[in-house]
């Protein structure tokens, strides 16, 4: 069961932002990290079987002050809302010929490749 997890951190700089985003990316279990709120100062954590007491406690230690603010289970919404971002993704096909190998060396031989009867030694 996957579940949202929205932590409220001090992050006065883009550099706090930065570490704490790479704190809990670094976590087990976590899906998806992102930032939300007015001053970007609060962490949504999607992710399974992520424990977020330990998670609060480590932004604490790492970033600064931290509260927990928000722990649920994800809504169906979301989940509907990946399929639909996945069917927009087209892709080109291009004719075959444009990816042609090139052709031998002289001899029937690649170019990078000695003569059979050549010997370095």
């Amino acid at each position: 069961m996957k579940q949202k997890i929205v932590i409220k951190v001090e992050m006065t700089c883009d550099k706090c932002r930065s570490k704490a985003m790479a704190l809990v990316a670094a976590t087990v279990g976590v899906d998806s990290v992102a930032l939300a709120g007015d001053g970007k100062d609060q962490v949504v954590v999607v992710g399974d079987g992520v424990d977020s007491v330990k998670l609060t406690n480590a932004l604490r230690k790492k970033v600064g002050h931290a509260q927990l603010l928000q722990v649920g289970e994800v809504k169906k919404e979301e989940e509907k809302k990946k399929p639909a971002e996945a069917a927009a993704v087209v892709e080109y096909a291009y004719p075959w010929h444009y990816y042609q190998y090139p052709a031998a060396g002289a001899y029937g031989y690649p170019q990078y490749y000695s003569s059979p009867g050549a010997c370095w030694m």
